[in-house]
């Protein structure tokens, strides 16, 4: 047999990465985490909307349906045993007006389909008893969404990793890979002290920068890299009391989820994120967005008042679709796809990337066979 440095290596330390590293670690391997960025989750895994999604809206037997699905079974009893925060606070998905009923409804018969618990149309008054501030033609009930503490999660992947004789190495990008003869990899790492390291199965799961990194691999089709494209979100938060316990979302937009209402886990109400396409990823929030979350959020909250929202922060997502285009699935692929022994590629995979993560994980552990 081989003798290699790591059981495997990992690119990239977010949430989805380091839950990879997770499922490798709990199958018995050792695997060395790379990241470029100087702290894990820098990126998409810490500027998002920290929800844990039920796994209402996806299309019947996608891997966002099954993965969100598992995933989110998965993540509270994590939670629990490493004591990280939550609020399984629960979610309305609401119908301001009469137009929007036909919609929600869909969402209603999709979450059944997918295998949601709980599921339960709320009437107006139903919907108001719960969030009286509301403005709601009817509404949906999905007791097991919440909100999470992502980075107390990621240290406890990464936690979990090093117990387990693994590495979360960071400031250190992948500069690329070459598959061996026989079996496994060589990685180049940089960063302050570059080095090479041998492992036996190679995942790269680096959100914003899984199209360069695959291109980066030695043998990797082009034609196996689809087209980058990035979505850029921002947030604005209330300045004043939090006015509804739960999280609320109207009906999704084309490509996302759209701006809905979150209490984060400190009390406060944030709104976000919006969607536009930049060609490169760009954190700034211009304050002047505030004009269009004012008239958004009204639609559902009418009491928003005037000058209460404040610039947050922003978000970009890793999409493998452009502005006019069908959001695709998830792209988790193994060897059947791109014809490399050991390596799982990971594409696109933003919301509901982050409830899904630990069953991602799993996923690329059965794509390598483990």
């Amino acid at each position: 047999m081989p003798d290699f440095d790591f059981d495997a290596v990992v690119v990239g330390a977010g949430a989805v990465g380091l839950a990879c590293g997770y499922a490798l670690a709990r199958r018995g391997l050792t695997a060395a985490i790379l990241e470029r960025d100087a702290a894990i989750g820098q990126e998409v895994s810490s500027r998002n909307s920290e929800v844990i999604h039920g796994g209402l809206y996806y299309p019947t037997g996608s891997l966002r349906a099954r993965l969100c699905v598992a995933g989110r079974r998965a993540l509270y009893p994590f939670l629990d045993a490493h004591h990280v925060a939550y609020d399984r606070c629960g979610k309305l998905v609401v119908a301001t007006n009469p137009d929007e009923v036909e919609h929600v409804e869909a969402i209603f018969a999709q979450a059944q389909a997918n295998g949601v618990e709980g599921m339960a149309r709320l009437s107006r008054a139903e919907a108001l008893a719960m969030e009286p501030e509301l403005q709601v033609e009817m509404a949906l009930w999905s007791p097991q969404s919440g909100v999470l503490d992502s980075h107390g999660y990621m240290l406890a992947l990464q936690g979990e990793i090093e117990a387990a004789g693994g590495a979360v190495v960071v400031s250190t990008p992948f500069e690329g890979a070459e598959p061996r003869a026989g079996e496994g990899f060589e990685v180049r790492a940089g960063g302050g002290e570059p080095t090479s390291l041998t492992c036996r199965l190679l995942v790269t799961a680096p959100g914003l920068q899984a199209q360069g990194v695959a291109a980066q691999i030695a043998g990797f089709p082009n034609a196996a890299i689809p087209p980058a494209h990035f979505g850029k979100g921002v947030y604005f938060r209330l300045q004043g009391k939090a006015p509804f316990r739960r999280l609320i979302y109207p009906p999704p937009i084309h490509g996302a989820l759209g701006t809905h209402y979150r209490r984060d886990l400190g009390g406060q109400a944030v709104f976000g994120p919006d969607l536009t396409y930049v060609d490169a990823p760009d954190y700034s929030v211009d304050a002047s967005a505030a004009d269009g979350f004012y008239r958004y959020i009204r639609k559902f909250w009418p009491g928003l008042p005037d000058g209460a929202l404040a610039p947050d922060y922003a978000g970009v997502r890793p999409k493998l679709h452009g502005p006019d285009e069908p959001q695709p699935d998830f792209r988790i692929d193994g060897p059947r796809t791109h014809g490399i022994a050991g390596l799982v590629t990971l594409f696109g995979i933003e919301s509901p990337g982050l409830t899904s993560s630990l069953a991602i994980g799993d996923e690329v552990a059965g794509l390598l066979g483990l």
